[in-house]
């Protein structure tokens, strides 16, 4: 089991990085959090992992916080809750909205999120109330990003439709979130506009 990698990010976008250690490549997949505190390309990074196998590949998820990954290994115990739609929970909240949701019962707000139905929605509530009241939650720290609007802008479309939505649809949803959030960072766009993206 592969729990951690340091290394070199050698190439990041808001859906995977390569973390290069020792020569070797590894793609990880990341939630957009996670991507807000990955360094820019080039430096070194410290990121918790943890490799699901598949019948076909064996695909590693990374995470920036221990609290993360214990939130995503308790999502994708839900029925109907893979790693993609654990990521894409993860990207459209923060652990803090995503606790707080669950203990309040708020059922309304858990199925806006991506690839979460009405009953996914309810299993969430009812299989990790008491779990998810357990997780340490903490702010994250700042970092370096590129505060260009049409970076940013590129980065929340190509998350979008990472997350399965397709490109009229992330289009039309950025831009909502764009016009009540006209300085929002890529993280807070993707939030934003996730809410907006309705199939």
């Amino acid at each position: 089991m592969i729990a951690r990698l340091r290394g070199i990010v050698a190439e990041k976008s808001t859906t995977e990085a390569v973390i290069d250690c020792a020569g070797v490549g590894y793609l990880v997949f990341i939630s957009v959090a996670t991507y807000e505190q990955l360094p820019p390309e080039g430096n070194i990074v410290n990121l918790l992992t943890l490799l699901i196998p598949r019948e076909d590949s064996l695909n590693l998820y990374g995470f920036a916080s221990v609290e993360e990954r214990k939130a995503f290994v308790l999502l994708t115990t839900i029925p109907g809750i893979g790693p993609k739609t654990a990521l894409g929970i993860l990207s459209a909240l923060s652990l803090g909205e995503l606790r707080d949701n669950i203990i309040s019962g708020n059922l309304l707000a858990l199925q806006k999120l991506p690839g979460v139905g009405k009953k996914t929605a309810e299993r969430i509530l009812v299989e990790l109330r008491d779990q998810i009241g357990k997780l340490a939650i903490i702010g994250a720290g700042s970092t370096v990003q590129d505060t260009s609007s049409t970076f940013i802008r590129q980065e929340a479309l190509s998350a979008l439709i990472a997350l399965g939505y397709s490109k009229q649809i992330a289009e039309k949803a950025i831009k909502q979130a764009l016009a009540e959030m006209p300085t929002a960072t890529a993280e807070q766009l993707i939030r934003k506009g996730l809410k907006y993206a309705v199939q």
